[in-house]
């Protein structure tokens, strides 16, 4: 549901539709396929933490900003990572978007 709604401000703010994994082991497989020019990722994917990802993303040089309902701690290396919390409104995911990804 998160992944609809998430989608769907992306359009709306002009920016392509994000690609949707369920799992850490999907995200890695599409980090390792490369191509990646930013990410959202939520703290708390279907099979675990979503720090492996991180770390992935991280070791690839693609920025990355992290969308938490709360209730979990961030890393060290990965508490400079820009956060959303979840419920957020469209005008901070544009901002998070805009300082992301420079537009």
């Amino acid at each position: 549901m998160i992944a609809i709604l998430v989608a769907d401000q992306c359009d709306a703010l002009g920016h392509s539709e994000p690609l949707h994994v369920a799992t850490v082991a999907a995200a890695l497989v599409e980090v390792a396929k490369g191509g990646i020019a930013a990410a959202l990722l939520d703290v708390h994917l279907g099979d675990g933490s979503v720090w492996p990802v991180a770390d992935a993303l991280v070791a690839a040089q693609v920025p990355f900003v992290l969308m938490t309902g709360g209730g979990g701690t961030v890393p060290p290396a990965h508490m400079h990572v820009p956060t959303l919390s979840k419920p957020f409104r469209i005008a901070q995911l544009d901002s998070v978007l805009t300082r992301m990804i420079g537009l």
